[in-house]
């Protein structure tokens, strides 16, 4: 599906769903390189919530993910077809974040460790502290030692409540700012306290 399709089929979804969605358009290559580059740079195991039509999916392949050691979420089941077919060696999965930790035992695609980075394209800023807590509880149950959670915004401060950070044991590091993005948007890592 051309860049441009793909576009407009998100466009039509936010319409739809507009509550479900993190933006009116995809993310943008450069902001895509850019959550590929916060991980380790060892990073194999990788988790993706919120794919969309599948942009930071195409730059972890890219990277050199295996299709086998990838999981991917998307809630909405338009999106997610489009995933399947682009990506039909990845495990593309249409779900909600929230049981991101019994989807990724059930897969298989784990490392005994953990996943070494998750990568996350949530609207976390418009969501309530306690549904940011599920998601990112759940996402770091299957997290390594050491791995990384990274999340996009476009707002100008960390989208993750404070208060969820502190209950979580969270140490946030903005990366930077992708100015060549549809809106600009901050990217950032968190990870566990002392890790």
């Amino acid at each position: 599906m051309p860049a441009n399709a793909q576009q407009l089929t998100f466009f039509r979804e936010w319409i739809k769903h507009p509550l479900q969605m993190a933006s009116i358009l995809p993310s943008g290559r450069p902001l895509a390189r850019m959550m590929v580059s916060a991980m380790p740079t060892d990073a194999r195991c990788v988790i993706e919530l919120g794919a969309g039509t599948g942009v930071i999916t195409e730059a972890l392949l890219h990277h050199g993910v295996s299709p086998a050691q990838l999981l991917v979420l998307e809630m909405n089941a338009t999106l997610h077809g489009i995933l399947r077919r682009r990506f039909p060696q990845a495990q593309v999965l249409c779900a909600d974040a929230r049981h991101v930790n019994e989807l990724a035992q059930r897969t298989g695609v784990l490392a005994p460790a953990g996943a070494d980075a998750i990568l996350s394209s949530l609207g976390l800023l418009a969501m309530p502290p306690a549904l940011q807590r599920d998601i990112v509880a759940a996402a770091l149950a299957v997290l390594r030692p050491g791995g990384v959670f990274v999340q996009y915004t476009y707002g100008w401060r960390s989208p993750m409540h404070p208060e969820v950070q502190q209950q979580l044991g969270l140490h946030c590091r903005r990366v930077g700012m992708v100015w060549r993005n549809l809106p600009p948007a901050n990217v950032y890592v968190y990870v566990r306290d002392g890790r």
